[in-house]
C-alpha cells in the first residue's frame, strides 16, 4: 500500500523555510534557487490541500497549521539525521541502545564502562535516561538499567544489587554536632524521592518507629537532585553510599545515623527475550554482572 507521506525534497524546502521565515534563506540553504523552494512547497500545500504560509508583501508568514505542521516535520527530519548520522557511524560495529536510571548509570556505570570498551572496542554503548517501566516494542532500547521489581513481560531480568540507603545532610544543618538519633532525625526536614514514597516510613519502620509526617517534605525523582538539595542544607535525605561517594569523601555530605535500610526492589539489567541471543547484549550483560558481582562482594551487599 503506498504511504501517504510527500517527498523527502517537500518536507526539506519547507522545514528551512519555516524555521528562517523566508523563501529566500531556505534557497540560500539548500543551494536551489528561489522558484525551486516556491515550486516545492507549493507541491506540498497541494498535497496537504491546506496552505502553509501566507504571501504578503513583506515575504511569507506561516498559517497556524503551517506552524503545527513544522513543528512535527522538525522533530521528524532531526530524527532522521541522527539515525543517519547513527549508521554512518558504525562502518562495520555494533551499537547497544541502553535505557537507564540516570544517577545509576553517572555514578556507578560511567567510571567502569571503559573497561567495556577496552574489551569490546566493536560494541558501542549508547546511553538514553528512563526512569519508568516501557514496552521494547515501542522503543529502539536494546534493553535497560531498571530500578525496582524484576517482573517485565517478554524479557529476562539480570539482577546487579540492592540498594543500602542511609540518611545524609549537609553537615551545616546539625552543626555542631556529627551525629543524630533517630527521633531527632524525624524531627528534621525530610527529603522525599518520588520513585521511593515510602521509603522513610520504611527506614523508621526498620528500627521498630512510627513516625507521624514521616512522608511530609519536598519531592524529587532524581537521587541526583536529592543530593543537591541535601548538599544545600534543605534537610535529610536517604541515598545509597555508592552515588555520592564523592560527596561523602569530599565532607559536603555526611551520614548522622550509622542505619542502613536494604530495600526489597533491586538494580536489573532488563533484556527482551527477541534480543537475548545478540552477541553484542550477551557480551555487555556477562561484563556487567561480573562487575555487580566484584562491587556486591567489596560493598559487603551480599
Amino acid at each position: 500500500m503506498r504511504r501517504k507521506i510527500p517527498s523527502t525534497a517537500m518536507l526539506v524546502a519547507f522545514e528551512s523555510a519555516a524555521r528562517h521565515q523566508s523563501f529566500t534563506k531556505a534557497a540560500e540553504e539548500l543551494a536551489l534557487t528561489q522558484s525551486a523552494i516556491c515550486r516545492q512547497i507549493a507541491g506540498l500545500e497541494a498535497f496537504l490541500g491546506i496552505e502553509l504560509f501566507r504571501r504578503t508583501r513583506r515575504g511569507v508568514r506561516l498559517t497556524e497549521d503551517g506552524l503545527s505542521y513544522s513543528r512535527r516535520i522538525a522533530i521528524q527530519l532531526d530524527a532522521v539525521e541522527r539515525d543517519t548520522l547513527a549508521v554512518m557511524g558504525q562502518q562495520g560495529s555494533t551499537s547497544l541502545e541502553l535505557a537507564v536510571v540516570p544517577t545509576f548509570a553517572t555514578q556507578w556505570l560511567l567510571p567502569r564502562l571503559k573497561d567495556f570498551q577496552r574489551l569490546h572496542p566493536e560494541v558501542t554503548v549508547n546511553l538514553t535516561t528512563n526512569t519508568r517501566p516501557f514496552l521494547f516494542a515501542d522503543t529502539a532500547f536494546d534493553a535497560a538499567l531498571y530500578y525496582g521489581d524484576d517482573g517485565w513481560p517478554g524479557t529476562e531480568s539480570h539482577f546487579l544489587m540492592r540498594e543500602n540507603l542511609v540518611p545524609v545532610c549537609s553537615p551545616e544543618l546539625i552543626a555542631p554536632r556529627r551525629q543524630l538519633e533517630a527521633h531527632e532525625i524525624a524531627a528534621l526536614p525530610l527529603l522525599q524521592q518520588s520513585t521511593r514514597p515510602y521509603v522513610w516510613r520504611q527506614w523508621f519502620g526498620s528500627l521498630g518507629l512510627e513516625i507521624e509526617g514521616d512522608m511530609r517534605g519536598p519531592r524529587y525523582e532524581l537521587f541526583s537532585i536529592l543530593a543537591q538539595a541535601a548538599m544545600h542544607g534543605m534537610g535529610l535525605a536517604l541515598i545509597p553510599p555508592l552515588l555520592i561517594r564523592r560527596e561523602l569523601e569530599e565532607g559536603r555530605l555526611i551520614v548522622p545515623i550509622r542505619h542502613t535500610f536494604m530495600n526489597d526492589k533491586a538494580y536489573y539489567l532488563i533484556v527482551p527475550e527477541r534480543k537475548a541471543e545478540s552477541a553484542a547484549l550477551r557480551a555487555f550483560r556477562d561484563w556487567l554482572a561480573e562487575e555487580a558481582r566484584r562491587y556486591r562482594t567489596e560493598a559487603r551487599l551480599d
